[in-house]
């Protein structure tokens, strides 16, 4: 078994090897906080899987396993026309998804709307009303109400947030997580909420669904890939998704179903361990969260996704700049500007192989008006690799102890996410780490492995409107 540091030594011997060594000492403490070993991923997995069992029953716990009532994979041969909306990140998308007959056949039609960081932290009225507008002006623009007749679009609604789901045509929010916190909703429904800015604005849509992007690029992944078991996001946040069998949920045990129904759970695991049980917190990852909207939740979140790693960088080229004279002589007032730094500036960074590293000296200078010293851009990069390795190592624990709870030998995990599909070496990091936390033996193929699923949750929601108009004629059982 290769050592989870061994990549990442053998690169600091190459690049770092003209650096000042009042900086090299400060890499090698660096090295200590983020490097992760072998048994401390199945120590952080271990605890996740009791914590995933924990969520599922009657006292809950960090994770909350919130029931979807999607149940069941699609057949494949599901058929209809869908409008779809999906919220929750950078850009509300608005989708209109065609399912043909014949598995895996769908036509997209889809268009984003940038959600200005003012709309995340405003009022329910003000977002919502966003959220109808888009509606509104994506029907008009691609003349979607011309072939219904006066009816209403079915609508499918992407809310990418931890709810209460006491069906699928309604959920609570329980909070607020990636940096949102409007006024207004948590605690609350948010289809009514929804609805009634659509009503006021006289879309001719009917909210068929409430869906979450993971269980909807669950769904998704499986209706094109029959070995899908998990699917996963991981973006702005980070969560997943599986099918559990009712039996085996004994929080909704009073609905009285049989006990092989299956039921997908969406984890919304990224609030693991907000308790500080296990995860190898940095002082970096204890400032993110003491300056975020949500202090004290979304522990792992805040470790793994994306939305955080480029501030996981700011903050250690800070502290070197502060304690060792990294870019001495420069003005770094950019760089003292949180979130300046986004997960993309990553991916330039371990992208560029060239010797002079020109394509990070020029992301500095453009981003952040720095021209660092080459021995400088060496040791930024080396840094990236760093908090990127650690990110994906930590964020295939969550999917190694989905893997362990359902006791899953073999599956593909569908996974959607501009970070996971952009981010260069992720993949086969976060698989090198399934390796070690579940111990393949070497020279073998992956029995789990991580697929793209790129804007699955669309397609997903879709299906899942179909699914649940199907149930509602009495076909399958649960709320309506």
């Amino acid at each position: 078994m290769a050592s989870s540091s061994s990549p990442l030594t053998t690169l600091r011997g190459k690049v770092l090897s003209d650096v000042p060594p009042e900086i090299l000492s400060k890499v090698n403490e660096l090295e200590n906080m983020f490097i992760i070993p072998r048994e401390k991923l199945k120590q952080i997995t271990e605890h996740f899987v009791k914590e995933l069992e924990k969520g599922l029953s009657v006292e809950g716990g960090n994770i909350p396993m919130n029931v979807t009532w999607v149940m069941g994979f699609p057949s494949g041969h599901e058929q209809g026309n869908f409008l779809t909306l999906d919220m929750g990140g950078t850009n509300l998308r608005v989708c209109q998804v065609v399912l043909t007959d014949g598995r895996g056949k769908f036509e997209i039609t889809r268009s984003k709307y940038r959600m200005s960081e003012e709309l995340k932290r405003g009022t329910a009225d003000k977002l919502w009303g966003f959220v109808a507008d888009c509606t509104a002006k994506f029907i008009q623009d691609h003349r979607l109400a011309d072939g219904f007749s006066g009816e209403k679009l079915p609508l499918s609604f992407t809310f990418s947030f931890p709810v209460t789901q006491p069906s699928i045509q309604s959920g609570i929010l329980q909070r607020w997580t990636k940096d949102f916190n409007v006024d207004g909703v948590e605690g609350h429904d948010v289809v009514p909420q929804l609805e009634a800015a659509l009503e006021k604005r006289n879309v001719p849509v009917k909210i068929i669904a409430l869906v979450n992007d993971t269980t909807g690029t669950l769904i998704a992944s499986s209706y094109e890939d029959a070995e899908i078991q998990i699917g996963s996001i991981f973006s702005t946040g980070c969560n997943a998704a599986y099918m559990e069998q009712f039996g085996s949920i004994p929080k909704i045990k009073d609905y009285d179903l049989p006990d092989d129904t299956p039921i997908a759970i969406n984890t919304e695991y990224g609030a693991f361990d907000n308790d500080h049980k296990v995860l190898p917190r940095t002082r970096f990852d204890c400032a993110i969260d003491e300056s975020s909207p949500r202090p004290g939740q979304q522990t792992y979140e805040k470790m793994v996704a994306g939305l955080y790693l480029g501030e996981i960088l700011r903050l250690v080229l800070l502290n070197l700049h502060d304690q060792k004279g990294l870019f001495k002589g420069q003005d770094i007032s950019a760089l003292r500007k949180p979130r300046i730094i986004d997960s993309s500036f990553l991916t330039i960074a371990e992208e560029d192989v060239s010797h002079g590293l020109d394509d990070l000296a020029d992301i500095f200078d453009k981003v952040l008006g720095i021209k660092p010293a080459l021995h400088e851009l060496k040791v930024a990069r080396y840094l990236v690799e760093l908090i990127g390795t650690r990110a994906a190592r930590l964020y295939s624990c969550g999917i190694a102890a989905i893997c362990k709870k359902k006791n899953i030998q073999s599956c593909h995990v569908g996974v959607d996410g501009t970070v996971f599909n952009k981010y260069s070496h992720f993949r086969e990091r976060a698989a090198q780490a399934l390796r070690e936390i579940l111990d393949w033996p070497e020279g073998t193929e992956d029995p789990v492995t991580l697929q793209s699923s790129e804007d699955g949750s669309g397609v997903g929601a879709a299906l899942i409107a179909a699914l649940a108009l199907e149930r509602s004629k009495g076909t399958k059982g649960g709320p309506k």
